[in-house]
């Protein structure tokens, strides 16, 4: 038997029972492709289904506001991803009519789509022999092979594309790249592979040579960053707050926020200057300030992590355009103001 027989007869056995598996409609697999990105299974899950609950087609979600995409989305991350999704659903449902594009060279037109997730969709709903590779087949086919070209390089991956696309099933394309992608993320995990149970361990390099845990090859990333965030969380006597929505290009675009100070380190009570504040938020009026947290609660980002405090300041009036406390979970925030909110006891203040 060879490697592709050996490796869909796994997949018979011990695939998974997903929602987007019994289905070829391109919408449901491009929301579970958009959504996985960058995600487990596991994490992602509860999303696809609330996102097809909510937006059971394409024109649902393309008439929904980013506001309400964004909110859906809060607390899975890279929300770049769901601006795009929102951006395409008005594409396929205004511009082509709520026709999915049908092959390869259109499909990864799409914005948010690139080889992975073109390949994916078009394999299997549209049985077009495209080859994935994502991390799970990168680990599979490195170990299997013994290539220790590095993944993350312009060489590795038009390396691994080009074996993957020899291997590819012409027949059943689809079936086989959820096949070797499910074999990556239960069977070949990155750490402690299932090596004894696998059924092509007697032709794996990496097994035969002792190197599992040297493949693949990844370069080293780019240094992380460190950025100091103070977050003032403003409550007037009415209980009432200040939030702001994020312009600009960034990772929490059009996410809101409480007012940002930043700062070049971590600042102690003593050393926090209110004075930016004066004209912005608060009246002429008597106030007060405390930090809530004394040691800083890290956030980490891919290229940066995120040094942040948030100060509790009390005051009579607030200045400027402000919203009840009560209306603060309506608003799509980045996980790290959603968690401060649900941990922080406003009513107490």
């Amino acid at each position: 038997m060879n490697f592709q027989k050996q490796i869909t007869h796994w997949y018979s056995i011990h695939k998974r029972d997903l929602p987007w598996r019994t289905t070829k409609d391109p919408y449901n697999i491009w929301l579970s492709e958009i959504i996985l990105q960058q995600t487990q299974v596991k994490q992602g899950l509860p999303y696809y289904l609330s996102f097809i609950r909510e937006f059971p087609t394409v024109f649902d979600l393309a008439d929904a506001t980013e506001e309400q995409v964004l909110k859906l989305w809060q607390g899975l991350g890279y929300y770049s991803r769901a601006r795009n999704l929102h951006t395409t659903a008005k594409h396929i449902a205004f511009n082509l009519n709520g026709v999915f594009p049908d092959n390869y060279k259109d499909v990864l037109s799409l914005k948010g789509v690139g080889d992975y997730t073109a390949s994916a969709i078009t394999s299997i709903c549209f049985n077009e022999a495209n080859a994935v590779v994502d991390g799970n087949v990168y680990r599979v086919l490195s170990r299997f092979y013994g290539i220790d070209t590095p993944i993350n390089s312009s060489k590795g991956i038009k390396e691994f594309k080009e074996l993957a696309s020899t291997l590819i099933d012409h027949k059943e394309p689809g079936n086989y790249n959820q096949a070797i992608m499910e074999f990556g993320a239960r069977q070949c995990k990155p750490k402690n592979p299932n090596c004894n149970s696998c059924p092509v361990s007697d032709s794996c390099y990496a097994y035969k040579n002792k190197s599992i845990d040297q493949l693949p090859v990844k370069l080293k990333k780019t240094k992380v960053s460190a950025r100091y965030f103070n977050f003032l969380v403003c409550i007037d006597k009415k209980k009432n707050t200040v939030i702001e929505k994020r312009t600009g290009k960034g990772i929490w675009q059009n996410l809101y926020q409480f007012p940002l100070i930043e700062s070049n380190r971590s600042l102690k009570a003593e050393e926090f200057n209110l004075l930016k504040l004066k004209n912005t938020i608060l009246e002429n009026s008597n106030f007060e300030f405390s930090l809530y947290n004394e040691t800083d609660r890290i956030h980490k980002l891919s290229h940066q992590h995120l040094h942040t405090k948030f100060w509790i300041i009390e005051v009579d009036q607030l200045s400027r355009d402000n919203i009840s406390i009560e209306k603060l979970r309506s608003y799509p925030t980045p996980v790290l103001i959603s968690n401060f909110i649900e941990e922080f006891n406003f009513e107490a203040v």
